[in-house]
C-alpha cells in the first residue's frame, strides 16, 4: 500500500474529514512547500523525529519558521534528545525525510503538536511523500493523532 492510500485508510478509521493534496511540486522542506501552496513557511507543519537517551521516538510537529529547542524538549520528555537519523526516521515513521507525518505510523510515538502552529487557522502537514500536503487546523492535528500540546520551539527568526 503506498503512503497516500496508507494514511487515506488511517483518516477513514479515525473518521476524519482531512484530505490529502497531491501536487507536482516538490514539497519537501517547509520552503518549498510553502512556496507550492501558496502560503508562509510558518504555515507548514514540519514532523521532526527525536530519539531520547532511553531509545525512545518522539515526535514534534511544529510550524515551520521555527526551531526546536532541544532544552525545552529535555524537560518535556525527562531526558536528552537528539534528531532521529534518516535511517531511524524511515524505520519508525514509515516515511522518508521530506514526507514525514504524523499519520498511520507503524509504530506507537509519543506525538507533541507545538503550540507555534496556533498562530495559524490552518497548517499543512505532509502526507508521507515529498508532493503532499494536508491542511489541518490544530484541532484536527490533534484530534486524528491524539498529540499533546506543548511549547517546546523558539520564537521565529
Amino acid at each position: 500500500m503506498s503512503p497516500i492510500e496508507r494514511i487515506r485508510a488511517f483518516f477513514a478509521e479515525k473518521q476524519s474529514d482531512l484530505t490529502i493534496i497531491e501536487m507536482d511540486d516538490d514539497t519537501s522542506t517547509a520552503q518549498l512547500a510553502a512556496r507550492a501552496l501558496g502560503t508562509g513557511v510558518g504555515q507548514i507543519a514540519k514532523s521532526i523525529l527525536f530519539k531520547t537517551k532511553q531509545s525512545e521516538y518522539v515526535m514534534v510537529i511544529s510550524a515551520g519558521d521555527v526551531r526546536v529547542d532541544t532544552r525545552a524538549m529535555k524537560a518535556l520528555v525527562g531526558s536528552k534528545v537528539r534528531m532521529a537519523t534518516g535511517d531511524e526516521v524511515e524505520e519508525m515513521t514509515g516515511y522518508t525525510i521530506g514526507g514525514v507525518c504524523p499519520f498511520a505510523l507503524p509504530h506507537p510515538i509519543s506525538i507533541y503538536l507545538d503550540e507555534s502552529l496556533k498562530r495559524y487557522e490552518v497548517t499543512y502537514a505532509a502526507a508521507g511523500t515529498s508532493n503532499t500536503a494536508v491542511p489541518a487546523t490544530f484541532t484536527q492535528l490533534q484530534d486524528v493523532t491524539g498529540g499533546i500540546p506543548c511549547m517546546v520551539t523558539l520564537p521565529p527568526e
